[in-house]
């Protein structure tokens, strides 16, 4: 059993040797130990056998009531006084404040205070009852009224600064959205206006087990009415894991101060779509590839392109329409969709067919960088007797009548890339639809990929000798059908027939009709 005696006869056995005796200890030197030589060294432990037990004794005796000394704290910022805190919290800017509330709850409180958003907002907007004094060359601002502070709950004047702050930003948004373009019935300036508000678009993987994977790194792509956005990473999770995947909108809770776009800032989500990736393989469509990837098209807009060899994520893109997109994008929750706000119909008793004429169509077809086709195709109608199998029938390019036909510039494709490696798909692209009512307001509107299908049947048309294809898209409100025509020795695509069908269900919603 230890106990500690030969401890103690290391530490203080050397300090009870007489004086001018050659005693050899654990900290005697060398030269000194071989001179006192191996009889010494017995003769001092022997000398006085009384006097060297007392030693060891009171040796031990010290040894265990001797204070332990434990390790000075090292300081830290939460140790300090909370004025000191308050001192150093007053000199950040309303970004830094609020993600130093977000640390615990000491700094959450302290970071509320009324006194430091009080001298923020002062310093952006002046506030009632105020009154400007100059010293040195700074401009301060006093209040008149002390019940700004003392009077109002704490964390009063940062609701206030929020609040304002986002009512400026949506006033801006508010002034680049008022001008409409008549041929699409959408803003003219969604893109500044994307810009103003600092909207920006992430994707949230989520596996079986609950962990959530942030992808933030895309690539932008503008078009007429829709944006294409391109995520692609080279840490992507495992495919077999991964149960949904999750389209935000993402905003900086202060836009005018959140310039960066790190992800460490105060930011607001707003759920767009979720979609399951559960057998994506198998509940998905396949719309092409090439000798990297394969593509894999979920409703509404969103394409999942996967390694040929892994069979794992390579990229994601995400194509959406700019119909309500802001609100969208800002309006809904991190957890629930924003609802659009439902059509009320204005009823016609005069038109026996009112809500089957007077439809405009503007039509886009990209494929990334590359625009094949940007058109408007005015006044559309369908008959009574066009309705058949819930559905209108608005032909827009007539098989019949080659004079409408229409030339695709390029040949079609979608373009890709990641870190690495860049391709184009053949015979796919993203078709954005734009069909206004007869007012000129947005009545169907979405944008996705789509692909070619090489048709069985060849031309029978006298004016195109080559190979026809195909491309069909479906959704809850209406279908496209588009047929065409590959010229061989023009080298270029030709649409010689263009068909939407619109849900009678839909139309009725709208119109207030009963087709």
């Amino acid at each position: 059993m230890a106990t500690g005696r030969g401890r103690a006869l290391r530490l203080y056995g050397s300090r009870a040797a007489p004086a001018g005796a050659a005693e050899v200890g654990p900290f005697t030197p060398p030269a000194a130990a071989a001179a006192a030589g191996p009889r010494n060294r017995s003769r001092s432990f022997a000398a006085r056998p009384e006097e060297r037990s007392e030693t060891v004794k009171t040796g031990i005796k010290n040894l265990y009531l001797m204070p332990s000394m434990k390790p000075k704290p090292s300081l830290c910022i939460e140790s300090m006084p909370s004025e000191m805190l308050m001192k150093i919290f007053s000199y950040l800017d309303a970004v830094s404040l609020l993600c130093v509330g977000c640390v615990n709850k000491h700094f959450y409180h302290l970071a509320n205070d009324n006194g430091i958003w009080l001298k923020i907002y002062s310093s952006c907007f002046q506030p009632k009852g105020a009154i400007w004094k100059m010293k040195s060359e700074e401009t301060e601002t006093v209040s008149l009224d002390c019940a700004a502070l003392h009077d109002r709950k704490p964390g009063y004047w940062k609701k206030e600064y929020i609040f304002k702050q986002i009512a400026a930003v949506k006033a801006r948004v508010m002034r680049l959205v008022k001008a409409v373009d008549p041929y699409t019935g959408l803003p003219c300036k969604n893109k500044e206006a994307m810009k103003a508000s600092g909207l920006s678009w992430i994707i949230v993987l989520q596996d079986k087990n609950g962990k959530e994977h942030v992808m933030e790194k895309a690539n932008l792509s503008f078009k007429d009415t829709s944006v294409t956005i391109l995520w692609y990473s080279t840490n992507w999770p495992c495919l077999d894991i991964l149960s949904t995947l999750r389209l935000f909108g993402v905003m900086p809770l202060l836009p005018d101060q959140s310039r960066d776009p790190s992800k460490n800032r105060p930011r607001r989500r707003s759920l767009i779509a979720e979609y399951r990736l559960a057998n994506l393989t198998e509940s998905s469509v396949a719309v092409g590839a090439d000798k990297l990837v394969q593509l894999f098209r979920l409703n509404p807009g969103l394409l999942v392109g996967l390694w040929k060899e892994k069979n794992e994520i390579a990229f994601v893109m995400a194509s959406l329409h700019y119909h309500q997109l802001l609100e969208r994008s800002t309006l809904g929750s991190a957890t629930v969709q924003y609802a659009l706000p439902p059509n009320k119909p204005v009823l016609d008793d005069v038109d026996p067919e009112y809500g089957l004429h007077d439809y405009n169509l503007h039509l886009d077809m990209h494929g990334g960088s590359c625009t094949y086709l940007c058109g408007t195709f005015k006044s559309l109608f369908c008959r009574k007797g066009d309705i058949a199998n819930g559905y209108l029938r608005l032909t827009v390019v007539s098989l019949k009548d080659n004079t409408k036909h229409l030339p695709l510039t390029g040949t079609l494709g979608l373009s890709w890339e990641t870190d690495v490696f860049k391709g184009n798909v053949k015979d796919c692209y993203v078709m954005d639809v734009t069909l206004l009512d007869e007012t000129g307001k947005p009545f169907w509107c979405f944008s996705a990929p789509v692909y070619m299908e090489l048709s069985s049947k060849a031309s029978s048309l006298y004016d195109y000798m080559g190979h026809i294809y195909t491309t069909d898209y479906t959704d809850l409100e209406g279908k496209v059908s588009v047929k065409l025509v590959w010229l061989e020795e023009t080298k270029e695509y030709f649409i010689v027939n263009l068909v939407l069908y619109i849900s009678t269900k839909k139309v009725n919603n709208w119109y207030g009709t009963n087709y």
